[in-house]
Parts: C-alpha cells; sequence; structure tokens
C-alpha cells in the first residue's frame, strides 16, 4: 500500500519506518526541512531503540520523506496523520490537527481516486467525525463515507520501545466510518498475522486509547499512594508489598508449559517519583477536561493526577530531611528523560526536581546517558551542571536523587562505596538500587533504609 504520514515526532516516523519495513510504501510529511533531509539521508533525528538501523535500511526505497503534503497526498492510497495534540489547560488543542485536515481535503480537492484519511493522533472521542471529517470534506468539496474514507487508528507505543510495540503489537484497532474505510486499515497491517483486529467506529477508537492510557496512569498512581502509606507506617516496604501484590494469580498466571508468567502490565503496579511523557499527563488532564465539560466529572482520574502531582518534589522533600538543608548543597539528579531508553524531557520530574532543588539552594549537577542536549535546551539559563559521566556525576555530591531508570545506574553501589567515609545519600525514586547495598539510602515506599 502507499502511504504518507504527516508528521515525523516520536509517533509518525515510528509508524512510517516500521510500515515501510512491512513492504509499504511510505512517505513522511513534515515542516522541519532538517528533519527531512535526515530521514532521506537514512538517519534517525530521535533516540528511540531500533529506528535508527530501520531508516538506515529503507530510506531512498520503501521509506522517503517531504515538505510537500499535497504531493504526499496525491501519491499514496492512505493518509495517517500523526500531528501534535497538546492541551492548553482546559482542552485538546486540535489546531495542528485541523489544520493537517484542511490542507489534505485541499490536496484531495484535485484528486479523482478514492483516499482514505486516518487519525493516528490521540484525540478526545468525536474528533475524527467532528473535527477532521469536516475540515477535509469542506476543503476537498467531497463527502466522508462516499468520496473518501474517515477512520481512527490509535498508537499504542511506550517511547524506547516503540520500535518492539510497533513490530510486536498486542491489537490493531481499526476504526472507521464505514467498512471500506476499516478494510484498507486493516490491508495496512495485513503484514501483522495473529494479532487482535477490532473493528469499532472511530469515537470508540478514540476512546481505546484514553482508556487504556488511563489505566495505566491508575496503576502507577496507586502504587505511589500504597508507598505513601507504607512510609507512614514504617517497617513496611512498598517494593516487598508490590511483589505480593504481583504473585495475585490473575497478574501472575499460571500457563501449562511455562509455568507461571508474570503479566507485563505489572511494571505500572511499581512505586516512583511520578509519571511524565507526551501521554499520560497530558491525556489525562484531556480526558478529565472532555468529561467536566459534558457534566462528568472524572473523579478516579482526577485523583491520578493529584497523587502524581506530587511526586516530584516528594524527592526534594527527602533530599532536604536527609542533609538537613539544601543550601549549598552539593545534590547530583540521575536521570533526565522521563523513562530511558529516550531523550524525551517532556513532563519528566526532573524539570521541577531541578528547579526545586535550584530554588531551595542547592548546587545542582545533573547526568542523563542520551538526554543532555534536550535538558541544555529545555532549562536554557537555569540549566544545572551537567556532568559527562555517571562517576564525574557523583564524584563530590552530598546526595544523589536517582530520577529515572537506567540499567547503568545500577552500577551506583560501587561508585559510593568508593567515596569511603564521605558516602552520599541515595533518595531512590525508582527504587531500583537495593537499599543495603549503600551506607544512606532513602527510598520511595520505604522509611528506614531495611536491617541487614
Amino acid at each position: 500500500m502507499r502511504v504518507s504520514v504527516i508528521g515525523t515526532g516520536y509517533v509518525g516516523l515510528v509508524s512510517g519506518a516500521c510500515l515501510a519495513a512491512k513492504n509499504h510504501s511510505v512517505v513522511c510529511v513534515d515542516v522541519d526541512r532538517t528533519k527531512v533531509d535526515a530521514v532521506n539521508a537514512g538517519k534517525c533525528p530521535i533516540h528511540e531503540e531500533g529506528l535508527p538501523g530501520i531508516i538506515a535500511r529503507h530510506a531512498g526505497s520503501t521509506l522517503t520523506a517531504t515538505t510537500d503534503l499535497a504531493a504526499a497526498v496525491h501519491e499514496t492510497d492512505l493518509t495517517l496523520v500523526a500531528a501534535p495534540t497538546p492541551f492548553d489547560g482546559k482542552r485538546i488543542d486540535l489546531s495542528y490537527v485541523h489544520e493537517i485536515a484542511r490542507r489534505i481535503g485541499e490536496a484531495l480537492a484535485c484528486k479523482d481516486d478514492y483516499h482514505v484519511v486516518v487519525v493516528k493522533s490521540t484525540v478526545v472521542p468525536g474528533t475524527t467525525d467532528e473535527v477532521v471529517g469536516p475540515a477535509v470534506a469542506a476543503a476537498a468539496g467531497k463527502e466522508p463515507g462516499r468520496d473518501f474514507g474517515l477512520g481512527m487508528n490509535p498508537e499504542f507505543l511506550s517511547e524506547g520501545v516503540a520500535v518492539a510495540d510497533f513490530m510486536q503489537p498486542d491489537r490493531i484497532v481499526a476504526g472507521g466510518i464505514d467498512e471500506r474505510t476499516r478494510d484498507a486499515i486493516a490491508a495496512l497491517y495485513d503484514g501483522f498475522p495473529g494479532v487482535p483486529l477490532l473493528r469499532v467506529n472511530n469515537r470508540t477508537a478514540e476512546m481505546m486509547k484514553y482508556a487504556s492510557n488511563a489505566l495505566q496512569a491508575l496503576m502507577i498512581s496507586f502504587a505511589n499512594e500504597i508507598a505513601d502509606l507504607c512510609e507512614a507506617v514504617g517497617d513496611v516496604d512498598i517494593v516487598e508489598v508490590m511483589r505480593g501484590v504481583h504473585s495475585m494469580k490473575e497478574l501472575t498466571p499460571f500457563h501449562e508449559r511455562a509455568g507461571r508468567v508474570k503479566a507485563p502490565i505489572t511494571s505500572f503496579l511499581f512505586p516512583g517519583c511520578g509519571f511524565g511523557g507526551s501521554c499520560f499527563p497530558k491525556d489525562l488532564k484531556a480526558i478529565t477536561a472532555h468529561g467536566r465539560a459534558l457534566d462528568l466529572p472524572m473523579k478516579v482520574l482526577d485523583a491520578v493526577i493529584s497523587v502524581n502531582a506530587g511526586r516530584a518534589l516528594r524527592m526534594v522533600d527527602l533530599a532536604e530531611a536527609g542533609l538537613g538543608g539544601l543550601a549549598g548543597r552539593r545534590v547530583t539528579v540521575l536521570g533526565l528523560a522521563f523513562k530511558q531508553g529516550t531523550d524525551d524531557m517532556r513532563e519528566s520530574p526532573a524539570i521541577p526536581i531541578v528547579l526545586e532543588l535550584q530554588r531551595r539552594g542547592a548546587v545542582v549537577t545533573a547526568f542523563d546517558p542520551v538526554a543532555a542536549n534536550e535538558a541544555a535546551r529545555i532549562f536554557g539559563t537555569a540549566a544545572p551542571r551537567l556532568a559527562a559521566s555517571l562517576e564525574e556525576a557523583v564524584r563530590d555530591s552530598d546526595a544523589i536523587l536517582l530520577v529515572t531508570r537506567w540499567p547503568e545506574f545500577g552500577d551506583l553501589p560501587r561508585l559510593v562505596a568508593a567515596r569511603g567515609a564521605q558516602s552520599p545519600l541515595l533518595i531512590d525514586g525508582r527504587r531500583m538500587i537495593d537499599p543495603r547495598a549503600v551506607p544512606r539510602y532513602r527510598g520511595i515506599g520505604l522509611r528506614e533504609r531495611a536491617a541487614s
């Protein structure tokens, strides 16, 4: 199939590259000439595991990029809209989606062949039918369902493992205005045999995305609320509690051949310093605002947001209490990306942590294996000192705040031990380090260091 993908962010670029790897003829469209030139040169403009190799192998053959949206639509059979949908504080911002829909319509006005327009962006229920369809129709002078297809195909990609998520999906959702549209989406994913294909209307497809993200975020906030209770009770470690919860037969079912197998979703049932990224915070705020607009308070999801809001500064409070004050103290923040495997810092807990540490007078050093350039861009003149290595970052610190679960941070016990009597206080925001492995330890969900 000939496919155009509008937008080369994480979703658009991963989707386009992976579809090209499945032998579709894909053209990615973006207004950013630097990104377009990079893709055409076989280079990956973002940090994502496995993506550089796919782009290098398929650029110039099944994968190309352009700034010419109209030409891309004319030359393809199906268009995926992967535009950003930021939340402005009151509602989801659909200006990018609307503009792209209008331009697709202008291109279709000069195209006789039937074309399928599919929304890939995360949008509130009703957007595809009530915003995208009418915008395309008005600009094209054509009718959805008769002259062009209109569908919704939500993504379920996690940054850092997005390529694996796309190539080994747990489900494919084919939302559409009619069966012809849903058939086109099904054909797009014909190279994924055995994967459940859910044929639904567009509103249902849109809601599936929000419900999936909301469930994962709810599990994180649930674990964090229980973690706070563990700290208040004392002599209870949230990690041990969650180990018991994970052992429930519903979460670790028995398989005749493999024995007991832990469900991957248990990874969300674990304490930490809060969720971030481009999806969970934005999507939860958007869907709760959508509910309020329909006179339906979203009490559970509002609580999920509330619990998450205090997680980052909890780390700062622990450091201040452990050091007896932060003014003039040397504090290292380990991890700036919102999660391991990516350089994405959108809504990262590291941002408020760094800024609050500085506000309270700490001298901050930070280290992230891949996000240093992004940190310099985001913080600007407020940027902390950015260390070039883990060893440099922790060399002279009074306290270390572990914020992102990068595998290399597992080497902290050795580096801390090398400091001898000058060992720093470790605030473990991901419960990644054994409390007994370092002399001075405070972790989320553990009031005191476990007895040896």
